[in-house]
């Protein structure tokens, strides 16, 4: 071979190299609208059989000189590469996300401005009777506290546990937050009650259970009302921000972020308060950050200590659950402050009218 073939032959492969990059900047450009199209139809970003579809098809028309491996084993990198960029892209447009310089989310509910100076949300697990929500009630409103919060629905561990009040919950809550001039938060936990509940509560809340259930979020997203999103007791910081952008995408960013604690190895809390989260969140995304330290304490003795500790890192609000009489509640017991007790924590994190 002489040089002057051997030059034509490297330049030859140059020539393929600038065109097998040319090929692979038009392939990215295309992957790039794929995503775009996932990204507004809730389709996950890596789809493995479709991946090995591409690889059986490749090996199938392969014609030599590299063996079938080689090949598989090479578009494995593309396709790899192609994942990265759909993620890379995927996380630039959020629409829950902080862009630079971009001011913190206000959420107005009930005369106050979730998102702004720290708010408190509060009220029993479960609404049990009339007497029970009107008590709670009356305390908040001699407190300041605008926000209630309580269960007309309840997703249990056990299907024997107490399952809330269902229509005739959203009802006393409506009533008894009409009386006091409170605005109601309550859970939805399924999409046929998404538009009753809508007409009762003022936010509609997401809770741990559902944080996955994606037709939820949508549904919820659509009702036209403020959504309170729990984060999942084994969710990831980005897990959480993606289920808060399946309500976003279905046209309502009036989304609180709720952490409640996360499950580890440790058994004298109900869950462990990710403190850090508050922060990452409030990094990471304009929407308002709340804490709900009874759910992540599961025990009332230390509901202070945390939501100061959620008030240091950043949080906007503080969840807590209030009951007349916590040793006669039909669900969480422990966890719950009677209303001497709520008056106290106030005045111990700071947050007393």
């Amino acid at each position: 071979m002489t040089e002057t073939t051997l030059e034509t032959l490297r330049e030859e492969l140059q020539r393929i190299n600038l065109e097998l990059l040319e090929l692979l900047s038009r392939r990215g450009a295309v992957v790039q609208q794929v995503q775009a199209i996932k990204q507004r139809d809730g389709l996950p970003t890596y789809m493995p059989e479709r991946e090995q579809a591409m690889l059986a098809e490749l090996a199938t028309a392969n014609r030599g000189p590299f063996p079938d491996e080689t090949v598989r084993h090479l578009f494995r990198e593309i396709f790899r590469a192609s994942v990265a960029l759909m993620e890379a892209g995927q996380r630039k447009v959020l629409r829950v996300g902080r862009a630079p310089g971009a001011p913190d989310l206000r959420i107005p509910v009930g005369g106050v401005d979730v998102g702004g100076a720290p708010v408190v949300i509060a009220g029993p697990c479960a609404v049990e009777d009339e007497a029970q929500l009107d008590a709670v009630g009356r305390k908040l409103r001699e407190l300041g506290v605008r926000l209630l919060r309580g269960g007309a629905y309840k997703s249990r561990s056990s299907p024997y546990a107490f399952q809330g009040l269902g229509r005739r919950g959203l009802e006393l809550l409506r009533d008894v937050a009409r009386r006091y001039g409170l605005a109601v938060v309550t859970e939805v936990t399924d999409t046929r009650n998404v538009a009753l509940v809508a007409e009762h509560a003022d936010v509609l809340q997401v809770g741990a259970r559902h944080m996955h259930n994606y037709e939820l979020l949508r549904e919820v997203g659509s009702a036209g009302k403020p959504v309170l999103l729990k984060r999942g007791w084994s969710a990831t910081i980005e897990e959480f921000l993606w289920a808060a952008e399946y309500v976003a995408l279905s046209g309502n960013e009036r989304v609180i972020l709720c952490e409640r604690g996360i499950r580890t190895f440790e058994s004298q809390t109900r869950n462990t308060l990710d403190v850090s989260a508050v922060a990452l969140l409030r990094a990471q995304s304009r929407l308002p950050v709340v804490v709900d330290v009874s759910h992540a304490a599961g025990r009332r003795d230390i509901l202070a200590p945390l939501a100061r500790a959620a008030l240091a890192a950043g949080a906007q609000g503080v969840m807590v659950e209030v009951h007349p009489d916590p040793a006669a509640a039909r669900s969480d017991a422990q966890q719950q402050l009677d209303l001497g007790e709520f008056e106290r924590f106030l005045s111990a994190v700071g947050l007393r009218s």
